[in-house]
């Protein structure tokens, strides 16, 4: 899962309810492309290289996972959305909607659909006024020089003034109340690792991933699953108390809650299916005494996918290991966690159906996890 990169747009509009279309890109832009950081003051200015009504403009830093192709991809949308008319002539027109990339971080980008940073800037100071108020200490990755330095050099004497309204962020606050410690779980394939990812990249907390790739009994397990069942259930049972032991101990000043991609109580989920009686009853035996000294946590979140969908992305992650694996076998396992959640009482569990969800590729749909989660924490 790759980190989120910061994106700097900027806004403008000078058709109809001006600000009530640029807070409507900003909403959209939330819902779309990312978490809005910081929002420039709104600037009013004539219009630039045309005759037509005065703009006003603003500037905004985004938190996106989203590459510099996509984001064009999405503001073109808005725009198209808002009522932003486009025709073949080469001039400047008046539009409700005008939103432009103009820098991405240190990356430079020249193609003839999107150039980064926007070839605009030095030039505009309808651009470096609210550019500055949110990145002033930045530099131009081309031309090496502050964005606050660009601003008093600019040749750009066109008058600016400071608009009478602002615009104000769109999200909401997810501080997931009352809990230190969130497990997310789900079945083979269900996007557990990279949800549990996104959630500590964008609420600073601190990311427990369990270590299956290091385990040398797994392959083993699915072309030998009779011979190979017990040491692979007894090496993640000892790996996985000795890596929440270790993790949950140890208080972390600088993150604000701890989230892992499992529950050690998997493993007693998973060896019910796939060992013998005998080897069952010694296994439930040896994970209840490891299983009582663990932290258990305020909130379990279980991740339901569908079959279908579970064996398509196992075969898009491609693990060689993997792709022998059969409906009946994830049936199976997903008919366990059910019954396991049935049984806790002590703990908040929240299911969320993601069938037809893709959080990964679609903000939308990893806003709508964050709200179903904000429901059950609160």
């Amino acid at each position: 899962m790759k980190s989120p990169k910061t994106v700097i747009l900027a806004l403008g509009s000078n058709l109809g309810d001006r600000p009530g279309y640029m807070q409507k890109a900003l909403q959209m832009i939330h819902e779309n492309i990312g978490w809005i950081l910081d929002i420039s003051k709104i600037y009013e200015t004539p219009a630039w290289g045309f005759e037509g009504n005065s703009f006003l403009n603003a500037c905004v830093s985004v938190s996106t996972r989203l590459k510099p192709q996509e984001i064009l991809r999405q503001l073109l949308k808005i725009e198209t959305e808002l009522g932003r008319q486009r025709s073949d002539a080469k001039n400047y027109q008046n539009r409700t909607i005008d939103l432009d990339i103009l820098l991405f971080e240190d990356e430079v980008l020249d193609t003839p659909h999107l150039k980064i940073p926007h070839p605009g800037i030095p030039e505009r100071v309808f651009v470096l006024r609210p550019l500055n108020d949110i990145a002033s200490s930045e530099k131009h990755p081309v031309l090496n020089r502050k964005i606050a330095q660009l601003l008093k050099e600019t040749r750009d004497d066109s008058p600016i003034s400071v608009a009478g309204v602002k615009l104000e962020k769109p999200q909401k606050t997810y501080d997931f109340p009352g809990c230190n410690y969130i497990a997310v779980e789900g079945n083979i394939g269900a996007g557990k690792t990279s949800f549990s990812t996104m959630i500590s990249q964008d609420f600073n907390a601190k990311l427990v991933l369990e270590r299956f790739k290091d385990n040398p009994f797994l392959p083993k397990f699915y072309e030998n699953k009779d011979r190979y069942a017990f040491p692979l259930e007894m090496s993640f049972l000892a790996d996985r108390y000795q890596q929440l032991s270790d993790d949950l101990a140890q208080y972390d000043l600088f993150k604000d809650f701890v989230i892992s991609d499992y529950d050690v109580f998997k493993s007693l989920i998973f060896a019910r299916i796939t060992l013998h009686e005998d080897e069952y009853s010694l296994y439930h035996k040896l994970f209840h005494l490891m299983y009582k000294e663990l932290v258990k946590p305020e909130l379990y979140i279980y991740l339901y996918q569908n079959t279908e969908r579970l064996l398509e992305n196992i075969k898009k992650r491609g693990r060689d290991y993997e792709q022998n694996i059969q409906p009946d076998y994830l049936v199976e396992i997903n008919k366990s966690y059910l019954n396991f959640i049935k049984s806790q009482s002590n703990m908040k569990v929240q299911v969320i159906d993601i069938s037809g969800l893709d959080f990964v590729a679609n903000r939308k749909d990893y806003l709508y996890l964050l709200e179903e989660i904000d429901k059950a924490v609160r």
